[in-house]
């Protein structure tokens, strides 16, 4: 085996380096805040310091984007953004937070997410400031993603009845920053040049491995003093190569990740072989704001193992660095073993009006669910497997609009590969049952209740709306399968826990629950609104809230 198959891609983290004063150390450089992570947290945490006036020095494994860059470049936001009230739907702080009680279970404060819904459509504005644009054109169905000029949408379940809060119909939350193709990618750069017209000096292709901890004269931890960081020296040509390196994983990582998979361990061959060590100084405090840890093999063993057969969603930095520095100085974390798990059945719109069963023919879940949702149902209950099962006039009325719906190609080809290539067919629910090695009456059952709801008969069993009712008495029946390891139809996973943090400004938390001095974290470093359940664009606006928030309380301690 060569030596670069055996290369770890994980950022190595070492204990806290402490001192007993600052001036113990060689700084070749210093800030007022120091932000490690260069996605949309630290950009915002960064953008935020420098508008109150501090000096900022932000810090990136690669040249900045991270997850956030290859994301959909969905923010969400409501309480009467303008965009909504131009599509005519009326909104308020109060029925944001209602629905969104449904998805965040308590993992932060009532007052938290009240001041998330209440600044919501500042932040929006605050965004369009840094130079993101936003529309009010809407799908015509119920989506995991718009298509071409549709850039509002709902993102999330708030049309399911069983999410319908009781002040006021149920609005679009859903903002996509306006482009061409996926939206990630033009959002970052919007980030990327307000940080560097804000005055915030980059230091990229480093890694920060060390935090720097004062000692007290009791022997007890002090505050955070700063960092040790690994860079790569300017302009060589294994630093180009690195950086092209990079490229490539972002070009790769979804047609062909065994070769992203290649990318990122000769990159982190170059890092662990030519880095040179250097310590910067943070005179108020340092951010973390690397992402998650979904690239992280041992820490995903430990935490969500569940959900290792899932498609990894997120940057190639995305190895729990951040976490990992947090913990070193005695951190506390919280919800690791959350994992979003994206089980989207639409587009196709029709597919929701079949049925989702487990390996024993039992219908598991409303099917209009956000994709998330159903992904978490599937994986946390029901082992990870399961089957959508329709009938023919829905597979044809499927393969219409994979054809001729102006789907994007990787909604439409995955589902005709699906529908053509690997679906189970039989015409009768007893001998589907038979090819899924399912038990016959309780797919039968399963159907005859479905059917039932579908012809007014009775209430449908999982509060599915009545618009998305089909009565598939006659068959011929397919099946599809839709477990996590599916070779046709990849579910994507991503983390969702972090480091606890004082809700008010940002600030790290030790596992008793004290603030560590001069630490701060955002974004999905952290614990924040969607570490319980993820819905689309929850996690860029959390990026913002979240970055804003440290990046105000470190620049004016």
């Amino acid at each position: 085996m060569s030596r670069q198959a055996r290369i770890s891609t994980v950022t190595p983290i070492d204990p806290a380096l402490d001192v007993a004063d600052a001036t113990e150390v060689n700084w070749s450089a210093s800030a007022d805040v120091v932000v490690v992570g260069w996605g949309a947290a630290g950009a915002c945490a960064a953008i935020e310091a420098r508008e109150t006036g501090a000096t900022v020095l932000v810090i990136d494994r690669f040249e900045g984007g991270g997850a956030s860059a290859l994301s959909g470049g969905v923010v969400y936001a409501g309480g009467g953004t303008p965009y909504q009230r131009e599509a005519g739907f009326e909104d308020s702080p109060e029925a944001m937070a209602e629905y969104l009680k449904h998805e965040v279970n308590g993992v932060v404060s009532d007052a938290t997410l009240q001041k998330f819904c209440q600044d919501s459509s500042a932040n929006l504005a605050w965004l369009e400031a840094q130079g993101a644009r936003f529309a009010a054109t809407m799908p015509d169905h119920k989506t995991s993603y718009p298509p071409e000029g549709k850039f509002l949408y709902y993102s999330g379940n708030e049309v399911v009845p069983a999410c319908m809060g009781e002040l006021g119909a149920p609005a679009p939350r859903g903002h996509r920053v306006v482009a061409k193709g996926q939206s990630g990618k033009v959002l970052y750069e919007a980030l990327h040049a307000a940080t560097l017209r804000s005055g915030a000096r980059p230091l990229t292709q480093a890694t920060v491995r060390r935090l720097v901890r004062q000692r007290g004269a009791d022997g007890q931890p002090g505050p955070v003093l700063g960092v040790e960081v690994w860079q790569l020296p300017e302009g060589a040509p294994e630093t180009l190569r690195h950086a092209e390196l990079h490229r490539q994983v972002a070009r790769w990582r979804t047609f062909r990740p065994g070769k992203a998979a290649a990318c990122r361990r000769e990159a982190a061959l170059i890092e662990q072989t030519h880095a040179v060590p250097r310590f910067v100084r943070a005179l108020k405090g340092v951010i973390l704001s690397t992402g998650g840890f979904i690239y992280n093999p041992e820490l995903m063993a430990q935490h969500a193992p569940h959900a290792k057969r899932g498609w990894p969603v997120g940057g190639a930095g995305c190895d729990g660095s951040g976490l990992r520095l947090g913990q070193s100085v005695g951190a506390g974390a919280l919800a690791l073993g959350n994992i979003s798990a994206w089980r989207f059945i639409t587009p196709p719109s029709v597919w929701p009006k079949g049925i989702v069963v487990n390996t024993q023919g039992e219908r598991f879940c409303n099917e209009q669910v956000y994709g998330a949702k159903l992904g978490h149902e599937l994986v946390d209950h029901q082992g990870g497997r399961g089957w959508l099962v329709i009938d023919g006039q829905l597979r044809w009325q499927a393969i219409r609009q994979c054809l001729f719906g102006g789907l994007w190609a990787f909604q439409a080809l995955p589902a005709l590969a699906m529908l053509f290539l690997t679906a189970k067919k039989a015409a009768t629910p007893e001998a589907l049952a038979a090819r899924l090695k399912a038990d016959p009456a309780k797919l039968r059952a399963s159907l005859d209740a479905a059917n039932a709801a579908a012809r007014g008969e009775r209430d449908d069993p999982f509060g599915k709306s009545v618009d998305m009712r089909h009565d598939s008495s006659r068959g011929p029946f397919y099946a599809l399968d839709i477990s996590i390891g599916s070779p046709t139809f990849p579910l994507a996973t991503l983390t969702l826990g972090g480091l606890t943090l004082d809700e008010t400004n940002g600030q790290v938390l030790d596992a008793a629950g004290q603030p560590i001095g001069g630490l701060f974290a955002a974004g999905r470093t952290a614990l924040g609104l969607p570490s319980s359940r993820y819905v689309s664009g929850l996690s860029l606006a959390d990026c913002v809230f979240s970055g804003r928030r440290a990046g105000r309380a470190v620049a004016t301690a």
